[in-house]
């Protein structure tokens, strides 16, 4: 049983990591390349946000239920950091690999306003899963 629970976590913070990130691959090219020149990066990426926040809301919700995620505290909170830690590799692969910049570059970029804001986004994505769980048992 714990095998299964275990695969069940890691294969559903896998899949909210990445569905999460091919959404913000596609919302992240319309913020450079329309909003941002337009607006400034720190109003583009506050627009950007609630529609990503949302999406992970509910795409959070529909992965815990098809991957049978258990209603446990720390298979929640394991799913959360798991799916973190997918989707900070998959943002810094993609900022090595497809944007040229080194690993120093991507880190220091977190001291601007709007990639500190899109940070706290991802957070609150971690967190989700537990969150969800703790709201579902208190109501």
């Amino acid at each position: 049983m714990k095998r299964v629970r275990t695969v069940s976590v890691l294969t559903a913070a896998i899949v909210y990591a990445a569905v999460i990130f091919a959404i913000g691959f596609a919302l992240g090219a319309i913020r450079v390349t329309m909003t941002a020149p337009a607006l400034g990066v720190p109003l583009a990426t506050l627009i950007e946000l609630p529609v990503m926040l949302a999406a992970s809301w509910y795409l959070c919700a529909d992965v815990v239920g098809r991957f049978g995620v258990p209603a446990v505290a720390g298979d929640r909170l394991a799913m959360g950091a798991i799916a973190f830690a997918a989707l900070m590799t998959l943002e810094f692969l993609l900022g090595v690999f497809g944007f040229r910049r080194s690993l120093s570059e991507l880190v220091q970029g977190y001291r601007e306003v709007g990639p500190e804001m899109g940070l706290l986004a991802q957070i609150a994505f971690a967190a989700f899963p537990a969150l969800q769980l703790r709201i579902a048992t208190t109501q």
